[in-house]
């Protein structure tokens, strides 16, 4: 297959049906900080609520319901976008009581998703980030990251950039039922190409592990991740908090109907007994013996390849407000 030489082709499938309808989102803030102990980031922007990219597995799906909409098709077709998500950045980082840290872009729902390739919402944060001289990680699964590296490259020359490309499986036909309108597995093994050859650090996340369906891929993933140019791994078992594990259930029954007992036998065995455990610690990394199984054969693997933990080496030295210095004349 010949790739695409630019992002126009990020995704090949067609309108999800209903079609995708985008919201006006009213947000007057921009900057969400977490407090959770298991998450290498205290603070993250997350330009749109809901995500186009329809993955059955997805955590973030409740979050609609708080919304007003559902965690099923409303998840995926109805999309909050943040327009003024740039100048409420722009403010936060002006404001004399911030003080400078490494922040997240998705985290939530992926910031690449179709309607960026439209909107830019996300370039544009990294803009106001690059002039600000902060420091900043983005995950996606998406190839629409590569239309970036003109900004990421330069930050990342000082240290102020790194990206996590997410794969789940390497299986074009398992991801276009699971992920239906996110890049397929070799177009992110190319953004990893492309972002590595850029001098941009990536690295590859391995999420969710799906027990009974991809854990078994593993070994693969990090192999291909690591000959693109993977420097970081990490993975997380699936979990399914609240209204997920219907959505995901359901979506075994249709299209894999003679290992949906077993696939949920095994995340019963990982969350105690349960579909999901909100436990800080455990919830991401599972527990029993078949998430020890998982753990160990990542950790094998990652050593193997010289992809295990690392340090990302990104600094807030360089931050500084536009106008700072003159200010002081």
């Amino acid at each position: 297959d010949v790739l695409p030489d630019d992002a126009s082709h990020w995704e090949r499938d067609p309108e999800p049906d209903p079609k995708t309808e985008f919201i006006p989102d009213a947000s007057r803030t921009i900057l969400t900080h977490n407090t959770s102990p298991d998450i290498p980031f205290n603070a993250s922007i997350n330009p749109y609520r809901g995500c186009e990219h329809g993955c059955a597995y997805c955590y973030a799906r409740p979050s609609h319901e708080y919304l007003g909409y559902s965690a099923g098709v409303d998840f995926e077709t109805k999309i909050l976008v943040k327009h003024e998500a740039p100048a409420l950045l722009r403010a936060a980082l002006m404001k004399p009581s911030y003080r400078p840290e490494l922040i997240n872009i998705s985290g939530v729902t992926d910031c690449y998703q179709p309607i960026e390739r439209k909107l830019r919402l996300t370039r544009a944060c990294i803009e106001v980030l690059q002039e600000f001289g902060n420091p900043l990680t983005i995950i996606t699964k998406n190839f629409g990251v590569t239309n970036d590296i003109d900004l990421l490259a330069p930050m990342a020359a000082l240290h102020q950039a790194a990206v996590f490309v997410t794969i789940t499986t390497l299986d074009d036909e398992l991801c276009g039922k699971l992920e239906p309108r996110t890049s397929r597995p070799r177009l992110r093994l190319e953004a990893i190409r492309r972002l590595s050859e850029a001098g941009v650090p990536t690295g590859v996340m391995i999420a969710p592990v799906i027990p009974g369906l991809t854990d078994s891929e593993l070994p693969r993933i990090l192999e291909a991740a690591h000959e693109a140019g993977a420097r970081w791994s990490g993975f997380v078992p699936l979990r399914l908090p609240l209204t997920v594990a219907p959505v995901f259930t359901a979506w075994l029954e249709t299209h894999y109907p003679d290992r949906k007992d077993k696939v949920v036998h095994h995340i019963e065995g990982m969350r105690g007994g349960k579909l999901n455990d909100p436990h800080f610690g455990s919830r991401m990394r599972g527990e029993g013996p078949f998430a020890e199984q998982i753990r160990q054969l990542h950790s094998l693997w990652s050593r193997k390849l010289g992809m295990g933990a690392r340090e990302l080496g990104l600094s807030t030295d360089g931050f500084h407000r536009p106008g700072e210095q003159m200010g002081l004349f």
